[in-house]
């Protein structure tokens, strides 16, 4: 009878051991997986919740840039304007092309309210002005990449008093902008 116990209870401990390990594999997989250290490192570094769903390589593109001096007119890495910058995103990431003025390209986006918008949409602001003068690329969790004038290529938050303040609309480029790229 005690023989049949100690036998009962280490099957039951090996079985244990063996569920623990095979977890920890898992574990370890998941660590070393490129993308999963991409997702955690992007999520660090930019202060955004990056995760399995996520563009990879939006958020490389924008890594790339961060810290890229702003200039008006400029779309190289020596400095560069929000519509260049959204733009690039939009050629290099989306393979969409998009026009060069955030004015010109709001009118290829169906406007949407701050809190419908996904990853990869964009965000359009009236800073000081009747009409659209800023763009960026929404990235979640209320953070949006863009060109700001003073900062060079950066990361806010959407909640900050400031651009609050000047938000204007989101968008998600039209499926029919989309369609047109893809016949041509």
């Amino acid at each position: 009878m005690i023989k049949k116990f100690l036998f009962s209870t280490l099957i039951a401990l090996c079985s244990i051991s063996a569920v623990n390990a095979q977890s920890k594999v898992k574990e370890t997989n998941k660590l070393e997986d490129p993308d999963n250290l991409a997702s955690q490192y992007f999520s660090q570094v930019m202060g955004v919740a990056v995760d399995a769903t996520s563009n990879l390589k939006l958020y490389k593109f924008i890594y790339e840039w961060i810290g890229t001096p702003y200039r008006f007119g400029g779309n190289t890495q020596k400095g560069i304007d929000c519509s260049a910058f959204t733009k690039a995103i939009y050629d290099k990431v989306f393979n969409t092309t998009i026009l060069r003025n955030s004015r010109d390209i709001f009118s290829m986006v169906n406007p949407l309210p701050k809190d419908e918008l996904k990853e990869g949409d964009l965000v359009f602001f009236k800073i000081k002005s009747r009409s659209i003068t800023h763009i960026g690329i929404y990235l979640g969790d209320n953070r949006f990449a863009h060109a700001s004038s003073s900062r060079g290529v950066v990361i806010s938050n959407l909640n900050e008093p400031y651009y609050s303040r000047y938000f204007y609309k989101g968008g998600r480029i039209l499926d029919s902008v989309k369609d047109e790229l893809i016949e041509e």
